[in-house]
């Protein structure tokens, strides 16, 4: 369970915001959501790097915070679904504009290290043959 890191947030609205949706999964799991209602196992599907009991906490917890909506279906196998409330839709803006943001800033700078990883390992390998 997520654990509040002040009582209080009078200094600081963005740490407020931030302990909301901070951490390594949230703010994925949002966007994934906010895309469109989600079965448990398609969230497990689209970030194969999280864990069934990390995604399930981190579910308990967006839930508990009012940003997304657990509907469960009353049939066998049971199914549920996750979406985003009236008060998660309002970060989409955020979310979009952080997506902007990491498309124009970030994507260069994967693809520089991507080509400095590749051509590290391409010199390790010559090494090796030579």
């Amino acid at each position: 369970m997520r654990k509040q890191r002040h009582q209080t947030y009078t200094h600081c609205p963005v740490e407020a915001a931030l302990d909301l949706i901070g951490g390594k999964w949230k703010s994925i799991i949002l966007f994934r959501v906010l895309e469109e209602t989600r079965r448990f196992n398609e969230l497990r599907r689209l970030m194969p790097g999280l864990t069934q009991r990390m995604l399930t906490n981190q579910l308990r917890e967006l839930e508990r915070d009012g940003l997304i909506e657990r509907k469960v279906y009353a049939e066998v196998p049971p199914k549920v679904e996750y979406s985003m409330t009236l008060f998660g839709k309002t970060l989409e803006p955020v979310l979009m504009t952080l997506k902007q943001w990491a498309e124009v800033q970030m994507l260069p700078r994967m693809k520089v290290n991507e080509t400095e990883i590749e051509g590290t390992a391409h010199n390790k390998l010559a090494e090796v043959s030579d």
